[in-house]
């Protein structure tokens, strides 16, 4: 990532951080860019349905210069089925990660701003929305 601008907090350095209007998504795939499989069926991986308007969104940020990157709950031996069927597909990304997870009902912690967007059956562009979060005590 060659868009990352250094921070410095105290005069020490921190993690680094991308510009405000450049985005790094972890997108799942299973349920959100095509069928929903399980990892006991990995015979079905390979002929998954895709969701067309999550390849036309997800490309179209990746041109836009956006971060793509799958985080999925499939297991590191799904990869090379999984990287195929994304290549095949015409997904453009930049990242793979194997092994989120499964269950649902993630609550990330991070210093890093996290935005959390549940797929509800259709991928488009993101609008505001102002909603009840939690959050630390003060």
């Amino acid at each position: 990532m060659n868009k990352l601008v250094e921070k410095k907090v105290n005069g020490e350095s921190i993690s680094p951080v991308l510009p405000d209007d450049i985005k790094n998504y972890l997108i799942d795939i299973d349920g959100t860019i095509c069928d929903d499989i399980p990892n006991e069926e990995p015979e079905r991986m390979a002929t998954a349905e895709l969701y067309p308007d999550a390849l036309a969104t997800l490309n179209k940020w990746y041109e836009q210069g956006h971060y793509i990157t799958f985080f999925t709950s499939r297991v590191e031996e799904h990869r090379e089925v999984t990287e195929v069927w994304l290549k095949e597909n015409g997904f453009k990304y930049h990242g793979l990660l194997m092994g989120k997870p499964r269950g649902g009902n993630y609550h990330w912690v991070d210093n890093h701003i996290v935005r959390a967007t549940r797929f509800d059956g259709k991928f488009t562009d993101l609008v505001e929305k102002e909603v009840s979060i939690q959050v630390f005590k003060s």
